[in-house]
């Protein structure tokens, strides 16, 4: 075979692994972020820790990046391990923490943590919803190098037909994330006032995606670079996708109340699931239309990508109602915690649907984007929200114990409920208020788009000159970890230099 086909052979025909497995490995990078505030924290009261920018961007990659490169290759087959020592040894920096409390130092813990449960909280945004869309990010870019490299588990690559592969996660969660800080969600009013006005403004936000689509198509053809050809098909790709998404959401959303969006995802992956049980549709993504896998015509070299796109509607519309949840004016910390609760619970009932569906109906199915597929891309998406979001509430405790303490991308503390923001009494200084967020976490969010485009354009500027098939574990584990410092670092700097690529609403 020539090299082209041994990298096609090497990501092909693969089942992927346990939901469980890929659950443990989605809470690994929560804890990481929590003990990277917890560390920030203790740095700052041990040695009056400088805020530069390259201390942050080095603590940020070392603690965050790092270890979900390694989780997702080396350390593959010791989660469980890694969650324990984590957790170990985020314990351990709280009990520090505690311990040095600059604020009510001589009450007990009961009597601290009454007080904390009156506080209230402020942001601009939404730190865990940030967190989820870098961890999606970060997981997305680091999986589509490190999957050429016979140092990644084959059992975390992108499954052929049905199963549950790491990689699988990534493009729905993607979708998710990207649907919870859409502009019906920021700005609800966009939809007040003529429909029509604001679906051509939608039509206009997907132009970039366009031309990306189509540029990305034409480089990947006259390079002859390799594809897994039942991804997507001949010439679909996931800017395509996330087109046709785009598209159609605002025509359901014209339709539909807003706030009624989980209707509008069970009721499209619902009837997708029928269609495919009932009618010929299943045949037809699997075998063509004349049923022998032709891939002659529009429709027959790019079946997969075409029809899973509703699939990938429904995941957007529960992304929009999750986002419509969380942005609700929560300004108490006891309403954050309901809110945690109540999403961990939303997805435990999710896991257990999954379980039935795919016992009773079909299994995950990321070529067909599935009932069973939705729901499980859902309930892994909440899972991992509602660490973030508990994960916030501990960091915001931690905060609450040492004066003025700041941590980057996390929720500011208000003695006062912020209904009237002039008599509120902040816990922490002005100058920390109004310090720029010199943050990699924040930088990834605000820069999605930009990390995504670096992150395939190098990937395949790698590939080209480097020969993954045979390279050591070693080598492979240098360049992955080269390569993820490099796009980080990037981004960083643009978002440092307020470097705003203007790019579609949707992002």
């Amino acid at each position: 075979m020539s090299q082209k086909q041994m990298k096609e052979a090497f990501v092909s025909n693969l089942n992927g692994t346990t939901v469980l497995e890929i659950t443990q490995g989605l809470c690994f990078p929560a804890f990481c972020i929590l003990c990277r505030g917890f560390l920030i924290i203790f740095s700052q009261y041990l040695c009056s820790f400088s805020h530069t920018w390259k201390t942050r961007f080095f603590i940020d990659f070392v603690v965050l990046i790092v270890p979900m490169v390694a989780t997702l290759t080396i350390w593959a087959s010791f989660i469980l391990l890694e969650l324990l020592a984590v957790i170990i040894f985020g314990a351990g920096l709280f009990y520090q923490i505690y311990r040095r409390r600059t604020c009510y130092a001589r009450l007990p813990f009961q009597k601290i943590l009454e007080k904390f449960l009156n506080i209230s909280l402020e942001s601009e945004y939404i730190p865990a919803i940030s967190c989820f869309r870098v961890i999606t990010s970060a997981f997305t870019a680091i999986a589509i190098l490190a999957v050429d490299f016979p140092f990644f588990p084959r059992r975390f690559a992108k499954t052929e037909l049905y199963g549950t592969g790491a990689m699988d996660f990534g493009v729905g969660g993607f979708v998710f994330g990207t649907a919870m800080v859409c502009l019906e969600v920021r700005r609800r009013k966009c939809m007040e006032g003529s429909k029509l006005h604001y679906f051509i403004n939608s039509l206009y936000s997907v132009w970039p995606l366009v031309f990306l689509g189509i540029g990305r198509l034409a480089i990947i053809k006259s390079i002859g670079y390799q594809e897994h050809l039942t991804e997507y098909g001949v010439h679909w790709n996931f800017f395509f996708t996330i087109i046709v998404v785009k598209l159609i959401t605002p025509l359901l959303l014209i339709i539909f109340p807003l706030n009624k969006s989980w209707i509008i995802a069970l009721s499209v992956t619902v009837l997708y699931q029928l269609a495919l049980d009932f009618t010929s549709l299943k045949g037809l993504i699997l075998y063509g239309t004349d049923g022998s896998g032709t891939r002659v015509g529009l429709l027959n070299a790019n079946r997969e990508g075409i029809i899973s796109t509703l699939g990938y509607v429904a995941i957007h519309m529960a992304g929009v109602q999750t986002g419509l949840y969380v942005h609700k004016n929560r300004s108490h910390i006891k309403d954050l915690i309901k809110v945690a609760c109540f999403l961990l619970l939303a997805a435990i009932s999710l896991f257990i649907s999954l379980y039935v569906v795919q016992v009773n109906v079909e299994a995950v199915s990321r070529r067909m984007a599935n009932l069973a597929f939705c729901i499980w891309i859902v309930a892994s998406s909440l899972i991992l929200l509602s660490s973030l979001l508990l994960g916030d509430i501990i960091l915001s405790f931690a905060k609450f114990l040492i004066k003025g303490a700041l941590v980057p991308c996390s929720w500011k503390l208000i003695q006062s409920p912020v209904t009237n923001k002039k008599h509120s009494e902040y816990l922490i200084p002005e100058a920390e208020r109004m310090e720029p967020r010199l943050c990699l976490i924040t930088a990834l969010n605000r820069k999605q788009l930009i990390f995504f485009l670096l992150s395939n354009i190098t990937t395949g500027l790698i590939n080209l000159m480097v020969d993954t098939l045979h390279s050591s574990t070693l080598w492979a584990l240098f360049v992955v970890n080269l390569y993820m410092f490099s796009n980080c670092l990037i981004v960083y700097v643009l978002y440092l230099q307020d470097k705003t690529i203007q790019t579609i609403q949707f992002w």
